[in-house]
């Protein structure tokens, strides 16, 4: 990574994974070449497997693509998007 390269991450707050999922993996499968880094975290025991989720996306390339990348999440319902610029 040069010194001078903007990075960028998205955090992606998901409410309901079973309902939402489908729409948010449409998303990431269209503009994947944008995601370097993917992390998705959510609580899961043997007692219990939440439906909320968390995503963490260091983005790469245009800067224009990673714009329409974070305003698809953003338009999906049950969504929530934080962006973080270093």
């Amino acid at each position: 990574m040069n010194r001078d390269e903007e990075v960028r991450i998205l955090g992606v707050r998901i409410t309901d994974r079973n309902k939402e999922a489908g729409d948010i993996q449409k998303v990431l499968t269209n503009y994947g070449c944008s995601i370097r880094t993917r992390l998705g975290l959510h609580e899961v025991s043997t007692e219990i497997c939440s439906s909320k989720g968390l995503l963490i996306l260091e983005l790469i390339g245009d800067k224009t693509e990673q714009d329409k990348l974070e305003a698809a999440l953003i338009g999906v319902a049950g969504v929530q998007v934080r962006k973080m610029v270093f």
